[in-house]
């Protein structure tokens, strides 16, 4: 699986990136998306084509579907082409992306919560499939683990996970922004506990390394578009 064309002109370009914004204050999680809600869908819409194979990844007969991180819900276009019929619940921790996202599908099948998905129960054996869509590369490992392993205990036997999220190139790309994420904490005084916008992405070996430990023995990485990875763990 090839995450970047040009990883070199990439790597260069990160660095760049870093030391201009070194100044710039973190921003808590909840905030920075409030502040950005009317132009979210068009920001996100770089990953049109990703959005739009999404369901492709998905099991038949999908009835319910659990998305976390769910946002706005651009990915449920591509759910509900596929499936019209399928209950989603969708949980996001900001309340107004929530509102656009039950006015998008008010005549669908959708239970919106707002809350932290690390923190809520899930359920054992209640979902055909789980998705998430660009949210969980600002993790740290131990978060994703736990995460993980909520996840597969509320998949149905055979269900399918489904993540496509910002995949690191390499180890440096990985080693790199979790230092720089670290030492921007450490100068603000913030706490780990509080959940900041600043991407820390996990190599693919990294993320499917967790996947695994938390129980799903087949993962694959069947694509990967404009820097958007899809990533299937099954439960067997």
């Amino acid at each position: 699986m090839q995450i970047r064309e040009n990883i070199e002109e990439y790597m260069q370009s990160l660095r760049s990136w870093l030391f201009e914004t070194e100044s710039i204050p973190l921003e808590e999680m909840d905030a920075f998306f409030s502040a950005r809600l009317d132009g979210y869908d068009a920001h996100m819409s770089q990953w049109e084509e990703a959005y739009a194979a999404f369901s492709d990844f998905l099991p038949p007969n999908c009835d319910s579907i659990l998305d976390l991180g769910c946002g706005t819900g651009l990915e449920l276009a591509s759910v509900f082409r596929r499936f019209p019929n399928a209950h989603v619940t969708g949980i996001d921790m900001t309340e107004d992306m929530l509102k656009e996202l039950q006015k998008k599908y008010s005549e669908k099948q959708v239970q919106c919560v707002c809350g932290d998905y690390f923190e809520l129960l899930f359920g054992e054996s209640r979902f055909d499939a789980v998705i998430s869509f660009e949210s969980l590369h600002h993790f740290t490992p131990a978060k994703k683990q736990a995460l993980f392993q909520k996840v597969f205990a509320a998949l149905k036997p055979g269900g399918v996970f489904l993540e496509c999220d910002y995949i690191a190139c390499c180890q440096e790309e990985e080693t790199l922004l979790r230092d720089a994420c670290a030492a921007r904490r450490a100068a603000a005084n913030i706490q780990e506990s509080i959940f900041v916008h600043f991407d820390t992405p996990l190599t693919l070996e990294h993320e499917t390394g967790l996947l695994k430990a938390a129980g799903f023995l087949e993962t694959q990485a069947p694509k990967s578009i404009n820097g958007a990875t899809f990533i299937c763990a099954r439960k067997k």
